[in-house]
């Protein structure tokens, strides 16, 4: 493994945990060249999942293109890193233990603003608004009434 920092290939594994639902290994490891340390995860390559987007169009699905969408929806907010990973990672697993391997665009937009729901409110109303597609100050207004109301019960 190359590290990050250094690009030194002599690493060494500090430590190894199953990341959740034991599909993930999450490895600790630390550079012997620069002695910095950076955690990388192994997992097994499944099935190739297709989005179908809105408009019809087929695309290979992108973790990281995921990832991207959910720490913009988060950026300048108190979550940590480690919190999207580990949403990413169960919304894949999600994805993977589904009987179809095409899946709608609409599917995985609904499975974030359900888990960024939980996570921070904030961003989860910056993720709707891009994913809905508010149109007016009215469309925002209204979805944080709907967050506020499902907190006061």
């Amino acid at each position: 493994m190359r590290c990050p920092y250094c690009e030194s290939e002599d690493t060494k594994v500090i430590d190894t945990r199953e990341a959740g639902d034991t599909e993930i290994t999450r490895r600790r490891r630390e550079c012997l060249k620069c002695k910095k340390r950076f955690t990388t995860y192994e997992r097994v390559e499944g099935v190739e999942i297709i989005v179908v987007k809105k408009d019809k169009r087929r695309e290979q699905f992108d973790r990281q293109k995921l990832m991207h969408g959910i720490l913009r929806a988060c950026e300048k907010r108190p979550v940590k890193q480690e919190k999207v990973e580990k949403m990413v990672d169960e919304i894949e697993t999600e994805l993977r233990h589904k009987e179809k391997t095409e899946i709608p665009s609409q599917v995985i937009g609904e499975l974030v603003m359900e888990k960024l729901k939980n996570l921070d409110e904030v961003a989860y109303v910056r993720f709707a608004s891009v994913y809905r597609r508010f149109k007016d100050v009215k469309q925002f207004i209204k979805e944080i009434e709907e967050v506020m109301e499902k907190k006061g019960k």
